[in-house]
């Protein structure tokens, strides 16, 4: 299915697959999506998350001792896609486990899954050829980071190779939440515009209502992910509920029409 928004600003979660277990990961989705997450990122565990805040690292570390592979979060996301049709559903990865099951192996087995699209967070535009034919090959989206600062000419191609949307990345150092958004997340934003007609989704650092109506003003979509990661860790034996209520809040800003083509 086309990787698409229906609203304006869309909200796209992430969760940590595996944190606390895969059960439950599969109940916080489902409780995401029925508070009004757009799309979601389902979170492969990695052992040097170095893109990542202590919050997501820590996630990782848990889901990492429950034994979470690769394999298993495309398991879950099967059984996801058959309880939300319409949902955009994102493989966020480093790119070493995808490597270990095997790139073309990976494609298929996602989008047999009913994957949308994919975040590789550690591969360069530049270094994606492979990755990219393999992509076209099984109908998958690739996804790639745009960083405040990315020159022009890169900003060019990323948007050259992305599809469905630009993930523009609110600010320099990894993810985690912050008071302030950096005045550069509006830029790079405007910047985007200049080079892609793909909407525009930003995120790191992204945690409350008034945040997510900020961006909303000018970005397609929100990114929300160490809030929602943070939301699981301070609320054991409730998480898919607590993660519903905070998705709720941040969705009750949303509301205009919108799309993403693919």
């Amino acid at each position: 299915m086309p990787l698409t928004f229906y609203k304006k600003p869309a909200l796209v979660a992430y969760v940590t697959c595996g944190d606390p277990d895969l059960a439950t990961t599969r109940e916080i989705v489902l409780a995401a999506i029925e508070a009004g997450a757009d799309a979601i990122e389902l979170g492969v565990p990695f052992s040097d998350p170095v893109a990542d805040g202590p919050v997501i690292q820590r996630a990782s570390e848990r889901a990492l001792k429950r034994g979470t592979s690769l394999g298993q979060v495309l398991t879950l996301a099967a059984e996801i896609r058959e309880q939300a049709q319409s949902t955009g559903l994102i493989v966020f990865s480093y790119l070493n486990p995808i490597l270990r099951m095997g790139l073309d192996k990976f494609c298929k087995v996602a989008r047999a899954a009913g994957v949308d699209g994919v975040l590789v967070t550690d591969l360069p535009v530049e270094e994606a050829g492979a990755y990219l034919r393999a992509m076209r090959e099984h109908d998958l989206s690739p996804i790639f980071l745009a960083a405040p600062t990315s020159p022009d000419d890169r900003l060019r191609r990323i948007a050259a190779a992305s599809q469905g949307f630009v993930y523009a990345v609110s600010r320099t150092g990894v993810t985690g939440q912050r008071q302030q958004l950096a005045e550069d997340a509006r830029k790079l934003v405007t910047r985007l515009r200049r080079v892609t007609k793909l909407p525009v989704a930003l995120g790191f650092g992204i945690s409350t209502p008034e945040q997510f109506a900020e961006v909303g003003e000018f970005a397609d979509a929100v990114v929300v992910g160490s809030a929602i990661v943070e939301t699981i860790e301070r609320n054991r034996g409730r998480e898919a509920a607590a993660v519903g209520e905070f998705v709720k809040r941040l969705s009750a800003v949303s509301g205009q029409p919108s799309a993403v083509a693919r």
